[in-house]
Parts: C-alpha cells; sequence; structure tokens
C-alpha cells in the first residue's frame, strides 16, 4: 500500500461556529479514532487532493502537532451543491490489529468469451477485505482469461495471500455478456445445425 504524508494541527474549539472557522481559513475539520483517544485535527485542503480524488488507497501517516500516527482514510463527506470536502474520518491502525477497507480491482488477461464476441462487463470496482494494513495489496488484480462466454465470475471463488474478502460471496465481479452479433451468430449457428 503506498504512503502519504499529511500535517495536521490540534483544533481548540469544537461547534458548528468553530468549524465554519476552519473552512474559512481553507481547512478542512478532522477526526482520528481507534486509538486511546479521539483527536480533533484540521488539515489543509489542497494537501487533501492527492488522498481524496484518486482511484487508489493510501497509509496515511498523519502528523499531527508533532506527534505521529498511521492511518487509513475511513469517511469523507462533500458539500452537495459546491463538491468541497467538509468532513474526513480517519482510522488509526496498528501492526497487529486488522482492518477493513475497500481495494480497488484490476482485471487482467483477455477473456476467452471477448475472443468469442461477448464483452467484459466490471460489475464491482471495490471489494471490501479484511487483513494487517501490511498485507492489504494497492489493488486486487483478478486474471479472466478463462472466462467464456455468458459466464460470470463471483466473489466466492476469489482467494487472496493473508487477507480475507467480506464483500458477500454472491456478488459478481465482472460477467462476458452476450452482444448482438454474437447472439446473430449463436443464431444462424443454430438454424444451420437443424
Amino acid at each position: 500500500m503506498k504512503t502519504l504524508e499529511l500535517n495536521g494541527t490540534l483544533r481548540p474549539d469544537f461547534g458548528k461556529k468553530a468549524t465554519k472557522a476552519i473552512r474559512k481559513e481553507g481547512d478542512v475539520p478532522c477526526v482520528l479514532y481507534g486509538g486511546e483517544n479521539v483527536i480533533h485535527f484540521q488539515v489543509a485542503d489542497n494537501d487533501l487532493r492527492a488522498l481524496i480524488f484518486t482511484p487508489e488507497i493510501f497509509l496515511v501517516q498523519l502528523n499531527i502537532d508533532g506527534k505521529k500516527y498511521n492511518s487509513i482514510l475511513k469517511d469523507s463527506q462533500f458539500h452537495p451543491v459546491k463538491d468541497t470536502i467538509l468532513h474526513l474520518d480517519f482510522l488509526e491502525v496498528f501492526e497487529q490489529k486488522p482492518i477493513v477497507m475497500e481495494v480497488p480491482v484490476r482485471l487482467n488477461g483477455l477473456a476467452q468469451g471477448v475472443k468469442d464476441g461477448g464483452k467484459l462487463s466490471q460489475e464491482l470496482r471495490k471489494l471490501k477485505v479484511k487483513g494487517l494494513y501490511n498485507n492489504i495489496p494497492e489493488v486486487l488484480n483478478i486474471d479472466v482469461t478463462s472466462l467464456g462466454l455468458g459466464k460470470t465470475m463471483q466473489v466466492g471463488s476469489l482467494n487472496f495471500e493473508n487477507i480475507e474478502i467480506i464483500t458477500s460471496k454472491q456478488a459478481i465481479v465482472c460477467a462476458v455478456k452476450l452482444t448482438r452479433v454474437a447472439r446473430g451468430l449463436a443464431a444462424a449457428a443454430a438454424k444451420e445445425g437443424k
């Protein structure tokens, strides 16, 4: 997993008025939980772009007034109209304590069904996994070369080292769907066979 460093400062005040003042300064109010204490802090809005607007996942090394914490981004809230970041929740992570997070999925290879005229459709972009943060990969690579025409790949058929997949076993990761051309060829072949 990639690492990203963020610098923050402790928030002296809480409440609506203080939060509005923080946002006016160009900072985003944040919370770090999962450790001994809940820590309220703020981070510059511009520093968060690399963390928020990317499909990648990061181990975030927070430096809050000189103290360092390893964490992951757990939740983010956006303004409904302006799409600015309103609030972030971070979860402190530890070497021996498993965490749950969503990891991006990458399909590798040319599916047999695509060679036969079908179209590969990716149904899930991320899978929820559980494991130690050192064991969680940046991306889950899935080989689709053996996937035939009209076939699907479910989460239950996947297996990765040192992590447990929490997403429903029946959820479909990808499918090779029949196209109109493939249906036409199949119908033509069926007529010739009679």
